[in-house]
Order: structure tokens, then C-alpha cells, then sequence
């Protein structure tokens, strides 16, 4: 087009002009398909053979037309037929005045061509200005854009149609093709979102064509054709989406210690403190979108959230949540699952220990339970010892069922003073200790401490309470005893008459003594430590060494009562004074609780007929 332009004005340019014959116009006029142009145009012509009356005509026609025979596109002849133009071409201009203006309306792709104006007045004035022609020049935007499409290489592509949405499976063969008609060259170009993917150049005509060799999810999205020239533009749009079975399944915990989720892959273990919350989130990539479910040893869970079915709640773990979890994925094309073995820990709980003589051996066993199972060890003094062990000394056996492990400790032969025992229980989520408080008798062996306060205050208060019974009925038997040998006038004891004035003076009938006891005792605070050690500077004398005179038996029988602690032996029968003397030298190692007695009778002050002591058998079992 723009060489038939040239070669026009190259030829129009060398036509000689009629003298007194000129025309002034615009020699290329460009108007976009549809739209109206006004061109400007003037001419002039001799004043021969016309007058002022003498009608002057014009006519508008494309280059080449015969004047005689052919029709003009636009004229102001009454009786003249006009072209092809359908009346779109209108002569504005007056030639009378001098003027042969054109207005053009509803420009068409055929309209572009060269035109000439002829000019008739009188018989003189007849005349084509050929010499200087009007280009008309009509552009139009790209229009008549397809996209077709073909699933196999062999295949034609086939028209998409008006239909906006593709729907093509993953891994299929796909071609897109994008093709335009317009009278100006245009630019062709795919689009995915607001990404190019590929164009083409207005000088190699013909559709442009977009190959997937295989179809990936991620091609899925909104393609865009679109043809583009100088006058304007034209797109259409394509949906594709790409159908495939659930891949990518993965799960999210999220645990009550934690504060991120955690990606767990398929066979991961899972662990999962006893009594704390869960949160586990499955997610999946697949279209359409595919259905979850939770099952927990094959046993289809409801879901925590109907609404969201991949997340599964649980609020506080228990021992039958453990086993396999599954998180399963299913759509149209295919299904996908995640198995999780979920399972329930906890740190060790400690029972025990406990102790016992056995013979010339101190028995001691320990228990614990956790998830999983603990590693119990025993802790004897400095040394640690751990699993199956067997000396001269001692023997250490453990063994360990399910969440249970159990271990028994035995000490034979003589222990030393003070020595420290305790139980250690422990896994991978947390440990416990116990301890065994092992006291010194008046023998030099060891005997038993126990680990839990509970238990020994009541085992504590039952022994002291039976003690306490047996006592008051002894004190009441010798009371009656008493009453009736006074009664009787017969003195108590030969000795000194109680002075005028003066409280009669207690005679004891039995010698006061210092039992051995079994000292059972938690390792006490700091306060109570403080209390007993008040407690027992009040109960010692203040003469260690010395022998208690025979007037103040009673009171020591009676401080023995507040200071008794725990008897598991037979009160004792009258000692020697060397036995006396070497039990009070022993009372600095020995521990006491002490004991009040309010609204007991106090002793009666009469003096006993018999002269020899009198003993009661106290027993305890």
C-alpha cells in the first residue's frame, strides 16, 4: 500500500496542469475503520465560457475511472449515479465558490484509494485534476480473532468457540493458537496472567502458536490473545485448568509446647506428651479439590471442624490415641494418604522406695512408670549404680515391663553411719529421685528411712496413740494399787516421812529407761529442724553422765512419754545402771518427736507396799 502510494504521487507529480487550472489538497488522508474524515479542498479554473448564472458541477473519482462512463463517488449532479460508496462520500465544497471539499463517513478497509476531482462550467471548463490525486488511507484495528486449540501433535487445531474455560489433565499435550485478520500489520502475543510468554512481528504474518508439551499444575491460570496494531487493539482470554489426582500431601502439628508447626512427612513418628492439646493440619494439592479424612488405627475420626475436615483436634492426648494416624486425600482422578505413628510419652513417675530388714540385709525396692519405659538406678552414697549388679555387699537386680521397670536393691553385712540411699527413675521426656534416709541404732547398724511423709506420720501417730493407751492403764493400774495398801494403813516403802508443808514426793516403782527405737524420719526443712532440735535440748538432762536420782523416776518415766517417737520393739525391763548411764550417753544421735499429754492424773503420792519393782510387758506387733 505505501508503494502504490508512492508510485501515485510519482505519476500524479508528472502530469503537466492546464494553464489557469490548480487544486489544492491534501494529498494522503488516513482514517480509521468506521469513522468520518473531512478533507479541505480549493481549486481554481479560467473565467472562459461561463458566467455567474452558468452552473458549475463536481465530481469526486477514483483514479483510473472513466469520466464519461463511470460513476463518481461523490458529486453534486442531480442526475448522476454515484459509485460503490453507498452515499458515504459526500461533496461539500461549492465549485462556484472555489471550493471542492469531501466529507467521508463510516470509512471502510475498500475506501482506501486515490481520488480526483473534476470540475464542468460552461462550455469551456471541463477538467480532471489528475495532477494532483487525494490518497485516502483507511486503517482498521485488528478484528476476527480466534484462538483454536489442539490436545495431540497430530491433530488440527479445532476453534475454541465462545466458550471462555479449558479443562485438559496433567501431562497432556496442548497448543494454543492465536491467529487475527486487520489491514495494517499486527502484533500477535500469549499471555499467562500478566506474564508474556510469546510474540510475534508485524512483518511475519499469520497466527502464532503457544506448544505445552506436557501440561503442569502450574500451568493452570487465565491465557491471553491479544492482536495489536498502530490504530488499536484486540484480546480474547482462555481459563485453563488442569485436572489432576492429590500430590503433595503433607501434615502440620502443632503441639501445646511448641509455638510453630512442624512439617511431619509420611512415616514420621510422633511423639506426644500424656495430657497435653494436639493440632494436626493436612493439607493437599489437587483438582478439584480433594475430600479429607482422619482415620486412627483404621477407624474413621469425625471431624474436630466439619467445616475444615483436614484438621484434627485433640485436646488432651490420653494412652488410647496412640497408634498409626492417617490423613487421607481423595478426589475423581486418583487419592493420596500420610501415615503418622503417634506416640504417648510421659516423664517418670516414681513409686517408692521402701525398705525392710530381711535378716542381717536391708531390702529396699523402687518402681517407676513412664513412656517409655524408665531406666531405674540406685544411689548409694557417692556411687551410682545402674542395671544388674552383684558383690559381696550388695545386689542390684531391675527388670522393665511395658511402661513399668522395677528394681530391688539388698545390703548385707555392716553399713556405715549417715549413709545416703535414694532411687533415680528417668527417660527422655524428664527424671525423679527419691531418698532413703538411712540413722544409726545404738548397735551401729543401720536402720530404716522412709521417702514418703504421708504414710510415716500416719504409721507414726497410730504407734505413739497405741503407746499412749497402754500407759494410761499401767499409770491407773499402780494408781488402784496405791489407793488400796493406804487404805489399809501399811507404809508404801521404808524410808524418810515427807516433810510437813512439802508435796508429797512420787515413789516410783520401776526404773526409768530409754528405749531404742527404729528412727523412721523424712528429711526434714529447716523449721522443723529448728523445732526438734528446741524439742530436744528441753528433753535432755542436763547431766548426761550422771545416774537419775530414784525420786525423779517418775518424771523421766513421764518425759519418756513426750519424747516417745516410734516403737516397733517391746518396751524394755529394768537395766543396770551401766546400761543407764550408756543409753543417756547416746541420746545426742537419737531423734524425737515430742508428744504432750494434757488432763493426765498425777501420780499417786503414797508410798507402794512392795519393796521390789514392779513391770509391765508392753508389747507392739
Amino acid at each position: 500500500m505505501a508503494l502504490s502510494l508512492l508510485l501515485a504521487l510519482l505519476w500524479g507529480g508528472s502530469q503537466a496542469q492546464a494553464p489557469g487550472f490548480s487544486l489544492q489538497v491534501q494529498s494522503v488522508v488516513m482514517v480509521q475503520e468506521g469513522l468520518c474524515v473531512h478533507v479541505p479542498c480549493t481549486l481554481s479554473y479560467p473565467r472562459i465560457g461561463w458566467t455567474e448564472d452558468t452552473p458549475a458541477l463536481g465530481s469526486w473519482f477514483v483514479v483510473g475511472t472513466d469520466t464519461n462512463k463511470g460513476r463518481p463517488v461523490a458529486t453534486n449532479k442531480q442526475d448522476q449515479e454515484q459509485g460503490g460508496s453507498g452515499g458515504r462520500f459526500q461533496l461539500t465544497g461549492d465549485p462556484r465558490n472555489r471550493s471542492c471539499s469531501l466529507l467521508i463517513r463510516d470509512a471502510q478497509a475498500e475506501d482506501s484509494a486515490q481520488y480526483f476531482f473534476r470540475v464542468e462550467r460552461g462550455s469551456y471548463v471541463r477538467y480532471n485534476f489528475v495532477e494532483s490525486p487525494l490518497y485516502l488511507e483507511v486503517t482498521d484495528v485488528p478484528k476476527d480473532l480466534v484462538i483454536s486449540v489442539s490436545r495431540a501433535k497430530a491433530s488440527a487445531p479445532e476453534p475454541q468457540g465462545d466458550s471462555p474455560h479449558l479443562e485438559v489433565q496433567k501431562g497432556q499435550f496442548l497448543q494454543l493458537v492465536c491467529a487475527s485478520e486487520s489491514q495494517s500489520p499486527a502484533t500477535l502475543s500469549w499471555a499467562l496472567e500478566d506474564r508474556i510468554l510469546s510474540w510475534s512481528h508485524p512483518w511475519t504474518p499469520g497466527p502464532l502458536a503457544l506448544v505445552l508439551t506436557r501440561v503442569m499444575p502450574g500451568d493452570s491460570g487465565c491465557y491471553t490473545c491479544r492482536a495489536e496494531n498502530g490504530r488499536g487493539s484486540q484480546s480474547r482470554t482462555l481459563n485453563l485448568s488442569v485436572k489432576y489426582a492429590p500430590e503433595n500431601l503433607r501434615v502440620m502439628a502443632l503441639q501445646a509446647n511448641r509455638t510453630v508447626l512442624e512439617n511431619l512427612g509420611n512415616g514420621t513418628s510422633l511423639p506426644a506428651l500424656e495430657g497435653q492439646s494436639l493440632r494436626l493440619l493436612c493439607v493437599a494439592h489437587s483438582n478439584p479439590p480433594a475430600q479429607l479424612s482422619w482415620a486412627l488405627r483404621g477407624q474413621t475420626l469425625s471431624p474436630s471442624q466439619p467445616a475444615d475436615p483436614g484438621i484434627l483436634e485433640l485436646p488432651q492426648i490420653q494412652t488410647e490415641h496412640e497408634g498409626v494416624l492417617t490423613c487421607r486425600a481423595q478426589n475423581s482422578l486418583g487419592s493420596q494418604h500420610v501415615s503418622l505413628l503417634l506416640s504417648v510419652v510421659c516423664p517418670p513417675r516414681l513409686l517408692g522406695p521402701s525398705c525392710s530388714w530381711e535378716g542381717e540385709a536391708l531390702g529396699c525396692t523402687c518402681s517407676a512408670r513412664a513412656r517409655p519405659a524408665p531406666t531405674l538406678s540406685w544411689r548409694l552414697g557417692e556411687g551410682l549404680l545402674e542395671g544388674n549388679h552383684s558383690d559381696a555387699s550388695l545386689t542390684v537386680t531391675s527388670s522393665s515391663e511395658g511402661p513399668w521397670a522395677n528394681s530391688s536393691l539388698s545390703l548385707r553385712g555392716p553399713l556405715g553411719s549417715g549413709l545416703r540411699l535414694s532411687c533415680e527413675a528417668r527417660n527422655a521426656h524428664g527424671e525423679q529421685s527419691a531418698a532413703v534416709l538411712l540413722l544409726p541404732d545404738k548397735k551401729g547398724l543401720l536402720s530404716k528411712a522412709l521417702g514418703g511423709g504421708i504414710f510415716l506420720g500416719m504409721g507414726i501417730t497410730t504407734l505413739l496413740f497405741l503407746c499412749l493407751i497402754l500407759v494410761t492403764k499401767t499409770l491407773r493400774k499402780k494408781q488402784a494399787q496405791a489407793g488400796t495398801l493406804a487404805h489399809a494403813g501399811t507404809p508404801a516403802h521404808a524410808g524418810a516421812p515427807p516433810q510437813a508443808g512439802a508435796p508429797p514426793k512420787p515413789k516410783a516403782t520401776r526404773r526409768s529407761t530409754i528405749l531404742d527405737y527404729i528412727n523412721v524420719v523424712p528429711n526434714p526443712g529447716p523449721l522443723a529442724r529448728n523445732r526438734n532440735r528446741n524439742q530436744n535440748r528441753k528433753a535432755m538432762p542436763s547431766s548426761p553422765s550422771q545416774a537419775s536420782p530414784p525420786g525423779a523416776l517418775s518424771q523421766e518415766c513421764k518425759k519418756n512419754q513426750k519424747e516417745l517417737h516410734a516403737a516397733p520393739h517391746t518396751c524394755p525391763g529394768p537395766r543396770s545402771s551401766t546400761q543407764a548411764s550408756e543409753s543417756e550417753s547416746n541420746q545426742e544421735n537419737l531423734h524425737y518427736a515430742a508428744l504432750t499429754f494434757s488432763g493426765l492424773r498425777p501420780w499417786d503420792t503414797r508410798e507402794s507396799k512392795d519393796t521390789g519393782p514392779e513391770y509391765e510387758d508392753i508389747k507392739f506387733h
